[in-house]
């Protein structure tokens, strides 16, 4: 019997369900590619699905997601991996909006999913929502997903600047696309991506990127190990209030079993402008609409002179949403009865219209930092000096030791493990006020 093959990557994925709510409406897959013949042909996927409905229906919205895209990718042997990782998502919005339809109870529930696929040679992303797929590579961390939220939507028009009154108060938690609530939805999906020993790839939900910056993302990534990494990352979102689920799930390329493709590999299949259109439309009818709202505000206030503006502006919103609301319309229609055939290969399967994206979206310097060394390290103190304020009985040996080996390592230059053990030592004292903390205590926020 020959030996299993090795997969090419190493792994780790940790969910909690956070310290403000009562149940994990987030959703995980990992599926490691066993034999020779599979990894070739359809090599690993990774699922992250944060769900969202009243009692019960987010959590069931984010499990179908997690169930259905990998059963259906993995099952549909007559399309090449990039159709099927779409049609993947397609199935699994049917299969929840076809759910939310049969009870009351889970009406118009839905979920976000972000699907990545690692094959010999390629990795595809298949994209729905505001949770991310991030790539690290060197010391350069890439953000590979758009979010599909209005901020984002609004930035990417280009008529708001983030930076700006109104660009700031734009609500942050209102995602534009997500899996459930219709019948059709436009599936981005990023690729064919090139792979390099060492690419480092992280999906994760909102309740990690709502806590922790980018640019923490960024440094943490490259210095600390997966399997460290994805307890550091929920550690510190829970540290900082931990008001979401929060989900990680880490892959990293491992010697050079995925560098190369495999033979008889497909080419991509032709770039749809649906997302870009249906983007630009959102945001003019969003950015219409608030400024009708504000020049309403400014009329009532005795600024006469604005109602017209205010006219104008909610009429273009208008016309806006029913451009955007017709040709949405139109996407969906076509992609049930006009699907893409991938180009090259045996494919014998075609793939629902999608929207072939344009990542990255954002970088970021991964570079190790004293900076960020040091905010680790305080993080440590704090919560030392947190448990010795409430007298608790804590074994800070484990955490003496990291911190021993971290401040070697920082004398001899090496900023980078530096980091990654003064992160062992921060999940360590985490471990402790885990075991020890009552209920309380679990309020705690220190601002980092």
């Amino acid at each position: 019997m020959s030996e299993t093959p090795h997969p090419g990557i190493r792994y780790a994925e940790l969910s909690h369900v956070g310290m403000r709510r009562s149940n994990n409406q987030d959703a995980f897959s990992v599926m490691i590619s066993k034999s020779a013949d599979r990894i070739e042909t359809r090599g690993h996927l990774f699922v992250v699905a944060d769900g969202m409905g009243a009692h019960a229906a987010g959590e069931l919205a984010s499990q179908i997601a997690s169930e259905q895209i990998p059963k259906h990718y993995f099952g549909a042997t007559h399309q090449t991996p990039e159709n099927a990782v779409v049609e993947a998502v397609h199935v699994a919005n049917e299969a929840i909006f076809q759910r939310g339809r049969s009870n009351p109870e889970f009406h118009n529930m839905g979920t976000t999913a972000s699907t990545l696929a690692l094959l010999p040679g390629a990795a595809y992303i298949a994209h729905v929502g505001d949770s991310r797929v991030y790539r690290l590579r060197g010391q350069t961390l890439h953000q590979m997903t758009f979010d599909h939220s209005l901020v984002w939507e609004m930035h990417e028009s280009g008529q708001v600047h983030s930076d700006s009154p109104l660009g700031r108060s734009i609500p942050k938690n209102v995602i534009t696309r997500s899996l459930g609530p219709a019948a059709d939805v436009l599936v981005d999906l990023e690729g064919p991506l090139d792979l390099r020993p060492g690419d480092q790839f992280l999906l994760c939900s909102d309740g990690l990127t709502g806590e922790v910056t980018d640019e923490e993302l960024a440094v943490l990534m490259g210095c600390v190990e997966p399997d460290a990494l994805v307890h550091v990352l929920v550690d510190l979102a829970n540290l900082r209030g931990g008001p979401d689920n929060i989900t990680v799930v880490v892959a990293e390329i491992e010697g050079d079993q995925l560098t190369h493709p495999a033979p008889g590999s497909t080419a991509p299949i032709s770039i749809s402008s649906e997302t870009m259109r249906s983007r630009a439309l959102l945001a003019t009818m969003a950015v219409c609409w608030l400024g009708a709202v504000g020049f309403t505000i400014a009329a009532l206030m005795g600024e006469g002179r604005f109602i017209g503006s205010a006219i104008v502006a909610f009429v273009l919103g208008a016309i806006a949403a029913g451009v955007w609301g017709t040709g949405w319309f139109k996407a969906g229609t076509s992609s049930r009865s006009s699907r893409k055939r991938g180009h090259g290969g045996n494919d014998s399967g075609n793939a629902r219209e999608h929207a072939r994206g344009k990542a990255p979206y954002r970088t970021f310097d991964a570079a190790p930092t004293l900076e960020v060394h040091d905010r680790v390290w305080g993080m440590v103190e704090e919560l030392r000096q947190t448990a010795e304020h409430k007298n608790w009985m804590l074994d800070w040996d484990d955490v003496d030791q990291w911190q021993r080996q971290a401040e070697l390592a920082k004398t001899q230059g090496n900023l980078r493990d530096a980091i990654g053990l003064q992160s062992r030592a921060f999940s360590a004292s985490m471990l402790q006020l885990r075991k020890h903390q009552d209920e309380s205590a679990s309020d705690t926020v220190i601002d980092l």
